[in-house]
């Protein structure tokens, strides 16, 4: 008779499975609350006390770690050498072994949780278990997932237990455990930048495809819940989000975050093509639609606020590819649901000004982690260096604008007014194509007079504030510290231009 040790902290099909292996002759040797449950529904099961001679010992830390057990799970069947040891030391062989492990994860996930009590949710005995019986998968069946128990009764009902079904599953055991260790790792991690890091996620889908048809592309998800998140959104109507469309939802989202009051944000290829605040969400949609209504055609629109009727009718009139809330009105849901393709998504904005983990940047060969751009450009730190000064409400609008400007791409200048983009300039090798296309698409707007212009770096020529004051900008704003301020602050004072530096760069590649 073959022998199965089953140790399992969810115990979710826990006792068909004992069943199906008791049915194709398999002794069941388990542990504590495992055999507890098997015994108390009639299965034949042997306490793993009368296999290691030793009770479970401190608090049940310590019930499986005997050679009596681990002898059984390494030795290779087809070495004489290990056959001859079980037999001299009386070790029964051990064909299965089924285990998965304490719910860290679950455990850190809970509000108010305790060092102690998360601690005390590190398995030591089970990935011990399964790390020994995937070793030796060739002779040993290895189960870490309840969802395979379907499998492995099927393979002995069929007699197709093969090596590849093995080390399949030996597989799964090393990238399980590997998770595991991972996310004890990081809970238990103080230092902000450690020696090695070790990161894990959770598949959460196969995609279509990846930024273009030919590329594969999966999505994975962080461990631990991340409520304002792509992942963890709630799509109500729709067809599936492209791996595009992920990446320009997840810039909204970072975007949108920066704003308290109503505030509608329109993004296409990871750059803002509108943005608008308002009172009211229907007349903060008319500001984004009014910065650029060509380049919202097939965007991704998100708002801060339950999308309202008013607000939904504008919108049902445009194709759309993505509109995010916080909700949709019930009629408001009605109106854009009738086009089938538009996806609908709800995200949690309780959590939205939550820190946020660091960024991850994959490289060849390696990746880039860095904080995120989350600084808080104060204008009390503002420094006028040219003789104009800026009004209270160009220093309003500069604020809305160094909110924004963190979301453009590099090269970036933004042209806006204190609740609204008129102009938009990303992603330039240089920074005075970025200044034309910002202040030519401005021009066209009826607030131009009441524009500021914002760049991410200092300007490198004084021709960036010479052609911005030759088309009507009044107020310029920059980090400042290019080794030609100079000339830049002297242009300012030819044309009367209010500049400020703000001592914080905004780059985004």
């Amino acid at each position: 008779m073959r022998r199965a040790l089953l140790s399992v902290s969810d115990k979710s099909g826990i006792v068909e499975f004992a069943k199906m292996l008791t049915a194709h002759q398999f002794e069941v040797v388990s542990t504590g609350g495992t055999q507890a449950v098997l015994a108390e529904a009639g299965v034949a099961v042997t306490p793993i006390e009368e296999v290691t001679h030793f009770p479970e010992m401190l608090d049940g830390r310590v019930k499986t770690l005997n050679p009596l057990v681990f002898g059984g799970i390494l030795a290779k069947r087809d070495n004489p050498e290990h056959q001859q040891t079980l037999v001299d030391h009386d070790i029964t062989p051990i064909d299965l072994v089924c285990v998965n492990l304490y719910p860290f994860a679950q455990t850190i996930s809970q509000p108010n949780v305790t060092l102690e009590n998360a601690v005390e949710q590190i398995d030591i005995g089970g990935p011990s278990l399964i790390r020994a019986a995937a070793k030796n998968y060739a002779d040993v069946l290895v189960v870490c997932d309840p969802a395979d128990y379907d499998q492995i009764g099927e393979a002995l009902e069929s007699h197709t237990d093969n090596l590849q079904l093995r080390k399949h599953l030996a597989a799964k055991v090393f990238h399980h455990t590997a998770h595991y260790d991972a996310l004890i790792a990081n809970y238990l991690t103080d230092e902000a930048k450690p020696d090695t890091l070790t990161l894990t996620y959770e598949r959460q889908q196969s995609l279509r495809y990846g930024e273009n048809p030919q590329q594969t592309a999966t999505l994975y998800r962080d461990c631990q819940p991340v409520p304002f998140s792509i992942t963890a959104a709630n799509q109500l109507h729709g067809k599936p989000l492209s791996f595009n469309n992920i990446k320009d939802a997840d810039a909204a989202l970072g975007l949108i975050r920066e704003f308290e009051a109503p505030t509608v944000v329109a993004l296409k290829h990871m750059n803002p093509c509108g943005i608008g605040s308002a009172d009211v969400l229907e007349t903060a949609w008319d500001k984004c639609y009014a910065a650029d209504s060509m380049s919202i055609f097939g965007g991704i629109i998100v708002l801060n606020r339950p999308v309202d009727l008013a607000t939904a009718t504008k919108m049902h009139k445009l194709f759309l590819e993505i509109i995010i809330a916080p909700g949709f009105d019930d009629d408001a849901y009605d109106l854009l649901a009738k086009k089938k393709n538009l996806r609908l998504l709800t995200v949690d904005f309780t959590n939205a000004k939550d820190p946020e983990a660091d960024e991850l940047v994959s490289i060849r060969g390696g990746l880039l982690r860095q904080e995120r751009d989350d600084v808080f450009d104060d204008p009390n730190e503002f420094n006028v260096v040219s003789h104009a000064q800026p009004t209270a409400d160009q220093l309003a609008a500069i604020e809305f604008g160094l909110k924004a400007i963190k979301f453009v791409k590099s090269n970036a200048i933004l042209v806006n007014t204190a609740d609204q983009t008129l102009g938009v300039g990303p992603g330039q090798m240089n920074r005075i194509d970025a200044v034309k296309i910002a202040v030519g698409k401005a021009e066209e707007k009826d607030h131009f007079d009441q524009g500021v212009l914002v760049s991410d770096a200092f300007f490198p020529m004084d021709d960036c504030v010479e052609y911005a004051a030759k088309h009507g900008i009044k107020a310029i704003a920059e980090p400042g510290g290019s080794i030609k301020d100079e000339e830049s602050i002297a242009m300012a004072n030819q044309y009367g231009v209010a500049l400020i530096f703000t001592g914080n760069r905004h780059f985004r590649h």
